[in-house]
C-alpha cells in the first residue's frame, strides 16, 4: 500500500467545497495513482476513521486525508495517531482551504467542524477521537443479544523514508536542481522543508530498502557522497510532485547469497544493454565495474550486484528468444553468427559478399564479407558500404585492424564493422528499421561479440599438395 504524501489530481464522485476557516487543515495520510485505486484505499481508511476525505492536486494522483479541522486540534490528533501507529509515519498537515474535498461515505452533507457534536445516527459526524471509541464493545445488550464485536484495526505500514539529494534556500535554484536530477532519477520531487529550504528528494521507500539503494547509488556515482535518508515526517510539504520509484528489494538477511555470474557473461549482457564498450575478456577491470554500477541503477532489479547481473543475463536470454536469434553459418564467407532469421532471407552471393534481404517486409538486411587483405582492403570495403548507402552519412571510427561505421536516414539505421583477422578482412553490415533503435543496438552488439569463422569460404579452398611431386620437366 502506498504510504506517502505525494498527490496529483483525479476526480472522485460526491464532490463539494468544504466550508473551512483559514486555519483549517487536513491530515494527509496517503496517496494513490488513479481514481479507482484511491477510492478503494479511502474506503479501507473509512472503516477506521469517520472523517476521511480525498482531493485531487494534479495529473492522476489522489490524496487521502482526515479532516478538515483546526490546525491546533489536527496537530494534537496527528501526534496521537502516530504514537498509536494508526497512520503512516510520514503523515503530515496540509492546508484545507481551496481543496475540492470528497467525503467518503457522506454524499449529502459538508464536513462538520472537528469539535461539533455528533448527529444522531450519523457516522459521518463523529467528533474527534471517535475512531477509538467506536471500536470499543457496547456495554450491555440490545434486545437480549450480545453486542457486535469490534472490528480489528489494520496494521500500520512501515515508516517511509526519502533519499535527500540536494537542497537550496532559493526556490528557483531548487527547481533547476530538480530538473537536473530528473535526468538521472526521473521520479525525484521537490519538498519544502520545515526550515523553509527546498529539497530534492527521491522516494518513498522503507528504511532497509533505502539504505541498500543508497549504497548502490553511491557506488555508481549516481548520488553525491553526502546524500542521506530522511524520515518522511521530516520532509515538510511537497512542492513539485514526483513519483514513487520502483526499486527491487534487497536480499533478505537470512537468504543464501546469489552466486556471481561469470564475468564474461556479465560483459556480454552489459554490451547488449548498451552500457559497456570494453573487451569481452572476463577481466574485472574499471570499465566493467563502472558499467555494472551504472546498470544496477538503470535496471533497478536489486541493489545486490550478483542478483542484478543475474537478472540482466536472464533478460538478455529472453530477448534473444523473442528476437528468434539462431546460429547462422554462411558457407559463402565461412562466417558464423547469431541472426534473426525470421526477419531475413538469403538473397545472393556477390564476390566477397553474402547478402541477406528482408523477409516478409521486415525492413532488415544483413551483409557479410570476407576476403584476403589487411588495413587498406578493410578501408576499401568501408568505402563500398558507404557508397552503396548501406550506412548513410556514416560516423567512422578507424583503428589499426578495425573500422566501425554508424549512420541513419529517414528509413533505416546502418551499422558496419570490419576487422583484420589472420590476414583476412571480415565483418558485417546490419540494416535495421529506424522505428526500432533499441533492438538495432542490441542486435549489432550480439553479432559483433559472436562473429567468427567456422570454415573457409566458397572458392577459398586450396588444392591439396600431391603425395608424390611430379617429375621435373626438361
Amino acid at each position: 500500500m502506498r504510504r506517502f504524501a505525494w498527490v496529483i489530481g483525479a476526480a472522485l464522485p460526491l464532490v463539494w467545497t468544504a466550508p473551512v476557516l483559514a486555519e483549517d487543515v487536513v491530515i494527509r495520510i496517503e496517496a494513490k495513482r488513479g481514481a479507482e485505486a484511491a477510492a478503494q484505499t479511502a474506503a479501507a481508511w473509512g472503516a477506521q476513521f469517520p472523517d476521511v476525505v480525498t482531493f485531487p492536486a494534479g495529473s492522476d494522483w489522489v490524496a487521502i486525508a482526515l479532516g478538515p479541522m483546526p490546525r491546533e486540534a489536527a496537530a494534537a490528533r496527528l501526534e496521537q495517531l502516530k504514537a498509536e501507529k494508526k497512520v503512516p509515519g510520514d503523515s503530515f498537515l496540509s492546508p484545507a482551504e481551496g481543496r475540492e474535498l470528497t467525503r467518503i461515505g457522506a454524499a449529502d452533507s459538508p464536513a462538520a467542524p472537528a469539535d461539533a457534536a455528533p448527529a444522531t445516527g450519523s457516522a459521518s459526524t463523529f467528533p474527534q477521537g471517535a475512531e477509538t471509541a467506536a471500536t470499543e464493545p457496547v456495554v450491555g445488550d440490545l434486545a437480549g443479544e450480545d453486542a457486535p464485536a469490534a472490528e480489528p484495526v489494520a496494521e500500520p505500514a512501515p515508516a517511509q523514508f526519502f533519499l535527500r539529494l540536494d537542497s537550496s534556500p532559493d526556490r528557483a535554484k531548487a527547481e533547476e536542481l530538480l530538473e537536473t536530477w530528473r535526468q538521472t532519477l526521473p521520479e525525484a520531487g521537490l519538498w519544502t522543508l520545515p526550515n523553509g529550504r527546498s529539497a530534492v528528494a527521491f522516494g518513498p521507500m522503507d528504511e532497509v530498502t533505502g539504505k541498500a539503494w543508497l549504497r548502490a547509488l553511491r557506488n555508481a556515482g549516481a548520488v553525491p557522497k553526502d546524500a542521506f535518508l530522511s524520515p518522511g515526517e521530516d520532509m515538510g510539504e511537497i512542492a513539485i510532485i514526483g513519483a514513487k520509484p520502483e526499486l527491487g528489494a534487497p536480499p533478505a538477511e537470512d537468504a543464501a547469497p546469489v552466486p556471481m555470474p561469470p564475468l564474461e557473461q556479465i560483459q556480454r549482457a552489459l554490451r547488449w544493454a548498451g552500457h559497456y564498450q570494453g573487451a569481452i575478456d572476463g577481466k574485472d577491470g574499471p570499465m566493467t565495474q563502472k558499467a555494472i554500477a551504472e546498470e544496477i541503477v538503470r535496471l533497478r532489479a536489486s541493489p545486490d550486484t550478483a542478483t542484478a547481473m543475474a537478472e540482466l543475463i536472464r533478460r538478455r536470454e529472453a530477448w534473444r528468444a523473442e528476437m528468434g536469434l539462431t546460429p547462422l553459418q554462411d558457407a559463402h564467407t565461412g562466417l558464423m553468427l547469431p541472426a534473426p532469421m525470421d526477419r531475413l532471407q538469403f538473397d545472393r552471393p556477390e564476390r566477397a559478399l553474402s547478402i541477406y534481404g528482408p523477409r516478409d517486409g521486415s525492413g532488415a538486411a544483413l551483409i557479410l564479407f570476407s576476403q584476403p587483405g589487411g588495413q587498406q582492403e578493410m578501408l576499401d570495403i568501408a568505402g563500398l558500404v558507404t557508397a552503396l548507402g548501406w550506412v548513410p552519412a556514416p560516423e567512422r571510427k578507424v583503428e589499426r585492424g578495425s573500422v566501425i561505421l554508424d549512420g541513419r536516414n529517414q528509413t533505416h539505421i546502418g551499422h558496419a564493422e570490419g576487422r583484420v583477422v589472420d590476414g583476412r578482412v571480415q565483418g558485417f553490415v546490419l540494416i535495421w528499421p529506424i522505428s526500432d533503435p533499441e533492438d538495432q543496438v542490441r542486435l549489432a552488439a550480439e553479432i559483433s561479440d559472436n562473429l567468427s569463422r567456422f570454415a573457409p569460404g566458397a572458392g577459398e579452398a586450396q588444392p591439396e599438395t600431391p603425395a608424390i611431386a611430379p617429375a621435373a620437366q626438361n
